[in-house]
C-alpha cells in the first residue's frame, strides 16, 4: 500500500514537549493509479508536562483538563509517526513547524511534503496559500465540510490538508512534491514593501538583487529564483546567512 500520512499538531508552546494534540489523516494511491483520501484518521490528546497558556488555549480550546491524563510526546509520537505498513512520507501545511516535533528519531527518518511550499508551485494564481484559504478558494471534492470542523483541531486540519496533498499528488508525481518540500517556498509575488502584489518577472535587476540580502529564506529564494531565470547569476556571498555564525 503506498500511503502518505497527513499530520496536524496543536501545541502549548514552542518546547518539544508541548505538544498537546497530534492528528492524522492518511492519503492512499488506489489500484487505478489515483491517489484518494483513505478511511484511516484520528487524533490524540498528548500531556504536553506543563500548563497550557490561555492564548493558546483561545487558539484551539485544549483545556488542561483534557490533557491531564493523556500519554506524553515521546510516547504516543512513534506509532502515529510510522504506521503498521508504513508510510512513503509525511505531510503537513507549512510542514517546517510539525517537523520542529516530528524529529527523524520519532518519525524514523521519514521524508515530508510541505503542501504550503507545493501550492506555491502548482496553484501560484491563488491569492493566499493558508490551509483553510485554500480549503474554500479550491473546494476541494469530497471534503465533508462537518469532518473538517472545528479549524485549528488537529484531525479536522490535517483531513483538510489531506484533500490538498491528494489533488497535488495527483496534478505532480510524489518525487516532485518531496523536492519542493526540500526547496524554501517560492513565493509567486513579492508579500511586503514597495513592490507587494508584484509577480517577480515585474521588478527590475536592482529590486531584486536588493532581496538577496534578506533574512527570509523565501524572499531570497525567490529572487534568486527570477535571476536564474533571467541568466542572471548570483554570487556566492549572496548565499551566506544574512546572520553569521558567531563561532
Amino acid at each position: 500500500m503506498m500511503r502518505v500520512r497527513v499530520i496536524d499538531l496543536e501545541t502549548g508552546g514552542s518546547s518539544p514537549h508541548e505538544v498537546c494534540e497530534i492528528g492524522w489523516q492518511d492519503v492512499l494511491l488506489g489500484p487505478d493509479g489515483h491517489w484518494r483520501v483513505g478511511p484511516e484518521r484520528g487524533a490524540l490528546f498528548v500531556n504536553p508536562g506543563r500548563p497550557i497558556s490561555p492564548e493558546t488555549m483561545a487558539i484551539h480550546h485544549i483545556r488542561d483538563v483534557d490533557v491531564a491524563g493523556a500519554p506524553f510526546w515521546k510516547d504516543v509520537a512513534p506509532q502515529i509517526l510510522r504506521p503498521e505498513g508504513g508510510a512513503v512520507a509525511l505531510a503537513a501545511h507549512r510542514a517546517a513547524f510539525e517537523q520542529r516535533y516530528c524529529t527523524a528519531r520519532l518519525s524514523g527518518g521519514a521524508d515530508w511534503i510541505c503542501t504550503w511550499k507545493c501550492a506555491l508551485r502548482l496553484w501560484p494564481q491563488l491569492p493566499r496559500f493558508s490551509n483553510q484559504l485554500l480549503r474554500y478558494q479550491r473546494m476541494p471534492e469530497g471534503l465533508v465540510h462537518e469532518i473538517g470542523l472545528p479549524a485549528h483541531r488537529a484531525m479536522p486540519d490535517a483531513y483538510v490538508t489531506a484533500h490538498h496533498l491528494r489533488d497535488m499528488l495527483n496534478e505532480a508525481s510524489l518525487a516532485q512534491l518531496l523536492a519542493w518540500s526540500r526547496e524554501p517556498g517560492l513565493l509567486p509575488r513579492v508579500p511586503s514593501g514597495p513592490d507587494r502584489g508584484k509577480s517577480w518577472d515585474q521588478l527590475g535587476l536592482p529590486a531584486l538583487r536588493a532581496f538577496l540580502s534578506e533574512r527570509d529564506v523565501d524572499l531570497r529564494f525567490s529572487a534568486e529564483h527570477e535571476l536564474a531565470r533571467r541568466g542572471e547569476g548570483v554570487a556566492e556571498a549572496s548565499r551566506a546567512p544574512a546572520q553569521p555564525q558567531l563561532l
